[in-house]
């Protein structure tokens, strides 16, 4: 499967937008304002921490990347995910992406990252022309229940939203870097 990346993407929300664009609008703005957050950084950097948190930018790129790839493949399509989700004993070794992001080389982790955005950009995309966001995602929660792609969606943006408000802290810490939007053009 190829991800296409040459479609446009939105930078933030519609003023006045449809459902669909004014969610993947919110969503698209959070995800810039994350790499942003994490741009530049060596392997020192991404994996600095802020006592007591075991918690780094490099821990959360990984992190992120697994739930784009569970939110916006798993779920929404109902397929199995990828490489290298499809290979960790999550049993045995739940927080697999946060410990073994400090292992990783920081080209593997930007890359892990924006791999998977770009295959949620694609997935969303296809399911979103099949239907709007009132249509259920193909994979149901342990209750039975499906949600709607709006749900989905809102989820996500919310997971970036609380992991922006750390990633903030963490990277002043490093350089003093702050603010809520990347500078214009990013």
């Amino acid at each position: 499967m190829t991800y296409d990346t040459e479609q446009p993407v939105l930078v933030e929300p519609p003023v006045a937008g449809s459902e669909a664009d004014t969610l993947i609008g919110s969503l698209e703005r959070q995800r810039r304002t994350f790499a942003w957050k994490c741009e530049g950084l060596d392997a020192a950097g991404l994996n600095r921490r802020l006592a007591p948190s075991a918690l780094t930018l490099g821990g959360l790129l990984k992190h992120l990347a697994l739930v784009e790839d569970e939110y916006l493949t798993r779920r929404l399509l109902g397929v199995e995910l990828p490489p290298p989700w499809d290979a960790v004993d999550w049993d045995a070794d739940p927080d697999w992406e946060w410990r073994s992001a400090a292992e990783d080389e920081p080209e593997q982790v930007y890359a892990l990252w924006g791999q998977a955005v770009a295959r949620s950009r694609v997935n969303l995309r296809r399911v979103l022309s099949e239907g709007g966001v009132d249509q259920l995602v193909r994979h149901s929660w342990p209750d039975g229940r499906a949600p709607s792609v709006r749900r989905t969606l809102i989820d996500l943006v919310e997971e970036y939203a609380r992991h922006l408000g750390q990633a903030d802290l963490i990277r002043e810490s490093i350089d003093g870097r702050v603010g809520e939007d990347p500078p214009a053009g990013f």
